[in-house]
């Protein structure tokens, strides 16, 4: 497959330390959309345009999920540094970590009126978990009971895995959601996982109103959320207009007169915009101002640890990485790359070198684990690897490409991983770009990544846990595996580990689950990422979650 010049965006992720829930929290203290009153402006975010409609269960790419989790309230919210208060939620119980009874909070009602009930959680997540849906966050649904029968049996799967003409589950609903009154309903899962409530603030969790259910095609161009915003414009690669929610009840106050998130597809041109004084908050700084930008920012500056990893990915799908052979050329690429001189470099050190597939912010995470040397730089060992490939399976003519976006800088750091594939390996490299981040996850979705070429891969945690950097990228048929990697031992070790009766307990069976993939390298972790951002001199109280993203609505603006 000829590669065509474009490319893609990346996840930011974070962490959090503390996991508390909260006794208390929601359905008071709720801001009326009254924001900071006559004085309130409109606050300029630099973004892009989301790759999916806007329904919480499809949306797991940055740009989108920024909308997602400012219109739509779960029945937890993540606070800035990670711990978790009750939202939606006036409690959640289980004796036995296994049925889990959640009672909602009064009041709460949706931007069209209606009332959020019980039955609009188990709505949205059995339309996400049922497989005919094709919704991208269905496996976040794969502990509760019934899961299996949403899904299509291997017998009703075609061999490129999908589904034979007139074949459909053997369930539309998942058998362990029960509604049992508007502001009650119970969860039982598959196994007892302790840290199941820490899941429930991530946008597969969140609920829908009765009007998805009779168009959800419609809704995904104009949602319908119960969040501390709502979308009341949506210009597709220009602007998406965020505005306060009357109606919301939960625990954020609004205190801007909205937030309008602008389409760019360059870094650069964001970053000047916010120099120039029109743009209030960037949230990646371009590499070309990593060594400048704290200087010409000041206390505007943003540069902090992050629950973020950036990696190359590897599609299963292309034989010259499958096999024997293919193995060692994952592992010759991975130690031809010299992560230390390129955070040095390009980053001046707002990225760090990875040693694992989570991040350094996260609880558990350890730099000592089995086999990450293969991590590290080592040409010498990489070229012999390259060459005993050779020996079993020619390489030939044809570069080995690196496909991303280019509307986020990535060629900073692709041209010098390239120079260095090319000195070591002695083969051609190269920058398969992409213009805009949805075009390069279209792509990468639909397998046009070059036969010769692996794909950059990003991830935000969608909440703070080992086990959301592993599961949903590289657990079997998880809606981010975009490489299509399947493991049964990697899979029966995460489940374990979700099962655990002890964070420690976890904590280290999520390290044996990793040597599994790092013996694999389904994806070659390159390095950590800070969050890296700034703000105009037009607003204040900017401040960046435990996700990287900034918290929206704190900020303050006067007209």
């Amino acid at each position: 497959m000829t590669p065509r010049k474009r490319l893609m965006g990346v996840g930011a992720f974070t962490l959090a330390t503390a996991l508390v829930l909260s006794a208390c929290g929601g359905g008071g203290g709720g801001n009326e959309g009254e924001g900071n009153g006559d004085s309130a402006g409109i606050v300029t975010v630099g973004s892009g345009e989301p790759q999916n409609p806007l329904i919480p269960t499809m949306t797991n790419e940055v740009y989108g999920g920024l909308v997602v989790r400012n219109i739509f309230a779960g029945l937890v919210r993540y606070d800035e540094n990670g711990g978790i208060e009750n939202e939606v939620a006036a409690s959640i119980e289980s004796e036995d970590n296994k049925v889990w009874n959640i009672t909602l909070n009064e009041g709460w009602e949706f931007t069209d009126g209606t009332p959020v009930t019980a039955q609009s959680f188990v709505d949205g997540w059995n339309y996400g978990a049922y497989a005919p849906n094709g919704q991208n966050l269905s496996y976040f649904f794969t502990p509760i009971e019934g899961f299996e029968e949403v899904q299509f049996a291997e017998d009703q799967l075609k061999p490129d895995g999908s589904p034979k003409e007139g074949e459909m589950p053997a369930a539309e609903t998942m058998s362990g959601l029960e509604v049992v009154s508007d502001t009650e309903f119970n969860v039982t899962l598959t196994q007892p996982e302790a840290d199941f409530p820490v899941r429930l603030g991530y946008a597969a969790f969140f609920p829908v109103p009765e009007s998805f259910n009779e168009d959800p095609e419609a809704f995904g161009e104009d949602p319908i959320g119960n969040g501390p915003y709502t979308l009341a414009n949506w210009e597709h690669d220009r602007v998406l207009e965020l505005r306060p929610n009357e109606s919301y009840a939960g625990g954020a106050t609004v205190e801007n007169g909205g937030i309008d998130l602008l389409a760019y597809t360059e870094e650069d041109a964001a970053y000047n915009d916010l120099l120039d004084g029109n743009l209030d908050i960037v949230t990646n700084v371009p590499s070309s101002a990593f060594g400048t930008f704290e200087e010409q920012l000041g206390d505007r500056a943003v540069n902090q640890p992050a629950a973020v990893i950036q990696v190359i990915n590897v599609p299963e799908y292309n034989d010259k990485f499958s096999g024997e052979a293919g193995l060692k050329r994952r592992q010759a690429i991975s130690m031809a790359i010299d992560r230390e001189a390129i955070t040095e470099t390009v980053y001046h050190g707002a990225r760090t070198p990875a040693t694992d597939y989570t991040s350094p912010v996260i609880n558990g995470w350890t730099e000592d684990l089995e086999g990450n040397e293969v991590l590290q730089y080592n040409p010498e060992e990489a070229k012999k690897l390259w060459d005993e490939a050779e020996e079993m399976d020619p390489w030939g003519d044809e570069p080995f490409y690196i496909s991303s976006n280019a509307d986020s800088d990535h060629q900073s750091w692709i041209d010098p991983t390239c120079n260095g594939i090319r000195d070591v390996l002695g083969i051609e490299c190269e920058f398969d770009q992409y213009p805009v981040f949805d075009e390069f996850l279209d792509a990468r979705d639909n397998e046009e990544i070059p036969a010769t070429g692996m794909f950059r891969g990003g991830w935000q945690a969608d909440y703070p846990s080992m086990g959301n950097f592993l599961g949903p990228i590289y657990g079997t048929g998880a809606g981010s595996n975009d490489m299509g990697y399947s493991n049964k031992e990697f899979d029966a070790k995460l489940a374990e580990a979700a099962g655990a009766e002890t964070p420690e307990e976890a904590t280290e069976l999520y390290k044996e689950a990793q040597t599994i993939l790092l013996e694999d390298l389904p994806g070659i972790p390159l390095w950590y990422q800070n969050s890296t951002g700034g703000h105009s001199e037009a607003v204040d109280n900017v401040a960046f979650g435990w996700d990287s993203d900034p918290i929206l609505t704190q900020v303050t603006k006067s007209e």
